[in-house]
């Protein structure tokens, strides 16, 4: 159940998260934003709400598989942990244990989102200037009606499988895991940060007397477990969004070092860190939904089987 709980959860996090997601990544890899309130208006200028929830599609039909399998590997390997070092799982595990077992859970997560964050990320930076609307006419009509201005290009990806299709046949099976590496780096000691915090959270916050914290106790544990991972993670997000971007015209990186190199060079220590605060406020919110969606499923489902 732990793989159903952790797909219901990851769904309705990614429902609430998403458009600070699409800013985000607007922030990290386009260098023209002076900071979040400028994205946040330059996109609804040019792209209205939908704008904030370009390649929301794909995240959503895949989150529940990804969500799923993190979830499912850390309960699993935990208990595969304890068993091999305590011969029960009924014990209590140690803090190293479920440090490994959130690194586990990062490090498989990797080869289902890599495909997907390529085209999340490239569909969140292709700009689309609105067109006027009709609804508005002109207050000083033309003499003789002027010829049909051109609509100028499409834009080059129409929605999450094309994008998909498109990265495959012009760049190939890499092009869909560009910046894995960086994901590899980000969500090994995130994940890690993440289920430890929260445990480490939740033993706080559990009243005297109860085995499990209430609502409010898990709302505010996994709000600020998705922060503290969000923190470690932002570095490695940055470069992971510049590589997977890269490929829209000219490359500019050769690879993971490299990006970090060149970003750092050109823009300073402080890239490493665009967008941190929209992270953590994005992570609190996310996070909150996530656990307590989470706890409420394994609750249900412990009640129904007693």
């Amino acid at each position: 159940m732990d793989f159903v709980a952790g797909a219901i959860g990851g769904v309705c996090g990614v429902a609430v998260g998403y458009p600070l997601d699409t800013v985000k990544v607007k922030i990290q890899t386009e260098p023209k934003y002076r900071g979040i309130w400028h994205c946040v208006w330059d996109t609804y200028r040019r792209e209205r709400v939908w704008g904030f929830y370009r390649g929301l599609s794909l995240p959503v039909c895949t989150v529940s598989l990804v969500s799923s399998v993190s979830f499912g590997t850390y309960r699993h390997c935990l208990a595969h942990i304890c068993r091999f070092r305590y011969g029960s799982t009924d014990i209590k595990p140690a803090k190293t244990d479920i440090t490994l077992s959130g690194f586990a859970s990062g490090l498989v997560r990797v080869f289902l989102t890599s495909p997907t964050e390529v085209a999340k990320v490239r569909l969140q930076t292709q700009t689309q200037q609105r067109r006027p609307s009709a609804s508005w006419p002109s207050a000083v009509p033309p003499a003789c009606p002027a010829p049909p201005a051109s609509s100028g290009p499409g834009p080059k990806y129409r929605g999450p499988l094309h994008c998909l299709a498109t990265v495959a046949r012009e760049e190939g099976l890499r092009g869909l895991y560009k910046g894995s590496s960086a994901l590899l780096f980000r969500d090994g000691h995130s994940f890690a940060t993440y289920f430890l915090s929260y445990t480490i959270l939740c033993e706080q916050l559990t009243p005297t007397g109860r085995s499990q914290p209430d609502v409010l106790g898990v709302l505010v544990a996994g709000g600020c477990a998705g922060v503290l991972a969000w923190a470690v993670a932002t570095p490695m997000d940055v470069i992971k969004s510049r590589l997977q971007a890269d490929g829209q015209g000219q490359r500019r990186y050769r690879g993971l070092l490299h990006c970090v190199v060149s970003s750092v060079r050109e823009e300073g220590p402080r890239v490493l860190f665009k967008g941190l605060t929209l992270n953590c406020c994005r992570a609190f919110p996310v996070n909150m939904v996530v656990f307590v969606t989470y706890e409420a499923v394994l609750g249900l489902t412990r009640g129904l089987s007693t």
